[in-house]
């Protein structure tokens, strides 16, 4: 079999020329074929640039920055950031608690425009000084006296003598510290204003830098400013208007005052220690259901009675306390603080209000919880029934005009009235002025008043006995002014629980203020004959009054006018102290 002729593919010679490749493939340019296989390494023409399009708004060259503006603008920002910062920590920092004499203070300076020294005796109120010049205010708050520097100070009489120097050492100490602890505080304060303002450290220390600056000027100013004899033209405000002398009597405030108020409550328990082992008393004796009730009045201010209440209370087994007003001067804010007494007791504690004490004293009295106001309502407590209803002026300082004496009568004639509607007599009226207690006669069956700052008692033609307590403060502040001082005087009072009768009493009086003598005498109710000096005769005033107490003449049992047997007004001459010595009533 023959095999067939292989034939062979067409096209099969290969191109011998470039250019017959180039013909073959449709290409006629070199450059394109080369282009093609990436044959060449020539750079490609960069693209130009594209002409912006107008927009129609012309380009404005940037504003160079003048350094010295700028150092400016960043140095007054320090110095501000400085200042606020340093002004924050002085104000938010505390003060220096420092201890002058048997006084512990808390000093501490403060920025201030004008520059002086306060000082404040809280409850009292504050005196000013204009000792410096200087943008810096030194205050110096005075808040207790401390026992054991006081009785240290009585076991030693001789380091009196010491005392002033001492205080002064003390006082120079205090500002030191006070410096200091303000220097620290407005650095604290501008580093972490300038932290916060600026987020860098030096910056911030530049702050604190321009805190210290300033502070150091202004405590130069105020040292090249310093007036010693301002201490001699203080200003004052608060209840301190009405004893200037407290300055000029600083050392006997601390050293006869608050020696005087820690002493008084040990003197009554001691005393009432004698009192019941001796064998002289009165042939009463309490019995097991007998109701105590502590008579007290006219406080004004004097924290010295509290502790004195406190040790009767303990000492005597008292189950109700009663005031009769005149807690405070002159009825302040500041004065109101001392109504949290009353919730110290753990008994009730039934008040009425002076003629010194304003709506807001009667305001904080009622927020104790013991405390029970009387506004021509009857309560009963412990067995006893009581009414009774308070001044009906408001007299703080000698300049305010008020109705007289007429109007506290006819108060206690709308309560004489409210008396006599109950179902049974009350047992106790309570009042603040003894005028408002003559309407009372035959409508209750004891009356305990105030305001006249001496204890006297005496009975009313209806059978009405009236109970005038003296000052249980010795007349607050007054007693600085008082020579010999007003008494300290309370009453404990004795009730059969059953009948509501009053039994007997104690009278516990206790010298005023720089005395140490103290007596507890007891009487029997059976006595009806007067007690405790002359009996006044009150005579209700017409027309306003800016006199605190009432009009009154001395009277005795038996003698035409005197209410102690008729009840009716005498002739009104103006009102006798007892031994000369009690303060004016107020």
């Amino acid at each position: 079999m023959e095999r067939p002729e292989e034939t062979e593919p067409a096209h099969q010679a290969e191109p011998s020329d470039p250019a017959d490749l180039t013909d073959q493939q449709g290409l006629t340019d070199q450059q394109g074929l080369t282009d093609k296989q990436g044959l060449t390494d020539k750079p490609e023409p960069e693209p130009e640039p594209a002409e912006p399009e107008p927009t129609g708004l012309v380009p404005q060259a940037p504003r160079p920055r003048h350094p010295v503006l700028v150092w400016i603008v960043r140095l007054t920002a320090i110095a501000l950031v400085g200042v606020a910062g340093g002004w924050l920590g002085m104000l938010l920092a505390g003060g220096a608690s420092v201890q002058i004499g048997p006084v512990q203070t808390l000093m501490s300076l403060r920025p201030s425009l004008s520059g002086q020294t306060l000082v404040t005796v809280p409850p009292l109120g504050s005196l000013q000084m204009a000792t410096n010049s200087g943008p810096l205010q030194l205050t110096v708050d005075v808040r207790q006296l401390n026992e054991s520097d006081v009785r240290k100070l009585v076991a030693n009489p001789d380091s009196f003598a010491s005392l002033p120097d001492e205080a002064a050492a003390q006082l120079k100490h205090g500002v030191l510290a006070a410096a200091i602890r303000a220097a620290a505080a407005a650095l604290a304060g501008s580093l972490l204003l300038g932290l916060i303002a600026f987020r860098r450290i030096r910056p911030a220390l530049a702050a604190g830098g321009v805190a210290l600056a300033v502070l150091g000027a202004a405590g130069g100013v105020a040292v090249a400013s310093w007036n010693p004899k301002s201490v001699l033209e203080p200003r004052y405000t608060g209840l301190l208007t009405a004893a200037p002398s407290l300055v000029g009597s600083a050392q006997n405030l601390v050293t006869r005052f608050g020696l005087y108020r820690t002493e008084l409550a040990q003197l009554v328990t001691n005393v009432t220690r004698l009192y019941d082992t001796t064998a002289e008393l009165p042939v009463y004796q309490p019995q097991t259901g007998t109701v105590r009730v502590l008579d007290v009045s006219d406080i004004h201010d004097n924290p010295a009675a509290w502790n004195v209440m406190h040790s009767i209370v303990q000492q005597f087994g008292i189950n109700v306390i009663v005031d009769s007003g005149d807690l405070t001067d002159h009825g302040t804010q500041a004065e109101n603080t001392l109504a949290a007494q009353i919730g110290t007791f753990k008994v009730p504690y039934v008040f009425v209000r002076g003629n010194h004490d304003s709506d807001h004293t009667q305001t904080a009295v009622t927020k104790e919880k013991n405390a029970i106001l009387l506004s021509g309502n009857e309560i009963r407590v412990d067995g006893l029934t009581i009414i009774g209803d308070g001044d009906p002026r408001f007299t703080p300082d000698l300049a305010v005009q008020v109705p007289g004496e007429e109007a506290v009568y006819q108060a206690g004639a709308v309560l004489a009235t409210t008396a006599r509607e109950q179902s049974a007599m009350p047992d106790i009226a309570v009042v603040h002025d003894p005028v408002a207690a003559l309407p009372l006669t035959g409508a209750v069956k004891l009356v305990l008043a105030g305001h006249l700052h001496r204890r006297v008692t005496w009975m009313l033609s209806g059978g009405t006995r009236v109970f005038v307590q003296g000052s249980t403060g010795g007349a607050g502040l007054r007693a600085l002014q008082s020579n010999p001082p007003t008494p300290i005087e309370a009453s404990v009072l004795y009730f059969d629980r059953t009948t509501g009768l009053l039994q007997a009493w104690d009278d516990i009086t206790i010298g005023g203020l720089g005395a140490t003598d103290a007596q507890i005498q007891r009487h029997l109710a059976t006595d009806t004959a007067p007690q405790g000096g002359p009996v006044p005769d009150l005579s209700p005033s017409m027309g306003p009054s800016g006199i605190c107490g009432p009009t009154a003449s001395p009277g005795s049992p038996g003698q035409a006018g005197s209410p102690g047997q008729s009840g009716s007004p005498g002739p009104s001459i103006p009102w006798p102290t007892a031994s000369g010595s009690a303060t004016p009533p107020g």
